[in-house]
């Protein structure tokens, strides 16, 4: 009868919220069989319910971190309007504000389709056509499109993608956007005369792309958190500064819808963002 009333006494406890019970029994038959099934459910509800926290505990960091980064361009916006639509400023200056003005709502622009493009791949709303890609087109495309940005900053940029690499099972479109985002963080920190490298290779499951820099490096104490939404590190990793911190993060969820995966390799100098891609099937 004791070891009935403590199941009894477990269950009514799980029934109110506890998570952490011991509920034990002198009994070897279904009555101890199930007073274990009442811990493990107790046990279970409180890693689900430590699940639920965490995942609120990020949405409303992100929510503070999106309202962060629409503070600062909304107030330059609002400043550099009323400039120009005030009398104070001559033709010269309503000319460099507007360019100011273009420069804010571009960046506005970028977050709110990082938001977007992030919140589908999250769901897994991904309805994107795979295909062959032949990633030596594909990364001189792209380095060719950055070269008058890194020109401009005094970076070089160097490609190293062997002949006849095996093509990507990809979506060009979504893998071009990765390596737009990786190329421009790298080319932002390069200081002048640095240089900027993006390599493919085979590998054993696919193919894998580099995106060295030779910048300042990221510090070990960021490397985890590298690709968190909005995080703002130490010297380096505040490379996410001055674009909207979602670039990262939506460099990895695209990666991991293809079932590749993104991380940064070991270093000496600079930063290294590698991501891996399935190969194509060859037929």
């Amino acid at each position: 009868m004791d070891d009935l009333q403590a199941v009894r006494a477990g269950l009514r406890a799980v029934g109110d919220g506890a998570t952490e019970l011991n509920v034990t029994t002198g009994a070897r038959d279904e009555l101890a069989e199930l007073a274990e099934a009442t811990n493990t459910m107790a046990r279970r509800l409180g890693e689900r319910g430590d699940e639920r926290d965490a995942a609120e505990a990020a949405r409303r960091d992100l929510m503070a971190a999106v309202s962060h980064d629409l503070r600062t361009p909304i107030a330059s916006l609002r400043v550099l309007g009323e400039a120009i639509a005030g009398d104070v400023v001559d033709d010269d200056d309503r000319r460099r504000y507007a360019r100011q003005l273009g420069v804010h709502v571009e960046s506005l622009g970028h977050l709110i389709d990082d938001l977007f493009e992030l919140s589908r791949l999250e769901a897994g709303q991904v309805e994107w056509s795979m295909q062959r890609v032949a990633l030596d087109e594909l990364v001189e495309e792209t380095v060719e499109a950055m070269r008058p940005h890194a020109d401009a900053r005094g970076v070089r940029t160097e490609v190293a993608v062997p002949p006849g690499l095996m093509p990507a099972h990809a979506n060009p479109e979504k893998v071009q956007r990765v390596l737009f985002n990786l190329i421009q963080n790298a080319i932002r920190h390069t200081p002048a005369d640095g240089t900027v490298t993006v390599l493919a290779e085979a590998a054993s499951d696919g193919v894998e792309v580099e995106v060295a820099d030779t910048g300042e490096g990221i510090a070990p104490e960021d490397r985890e958190r590298a690709f968190e939404p909005f995080f703002r590190g130490g010297s380096e990793f505040s490379r996410t500064r001055s674009g909207a911190g979602l670039g990262l993060t939506v460099c990895r969820a695209i990666v991991e819808a293809h079932g590749g995966r993104i991380w940064l390799d070991e270093s000496t100098r600079g930063t290294r963002v590698r991501f891996s891609l399935p190969g194509a099937v060859q037929g």
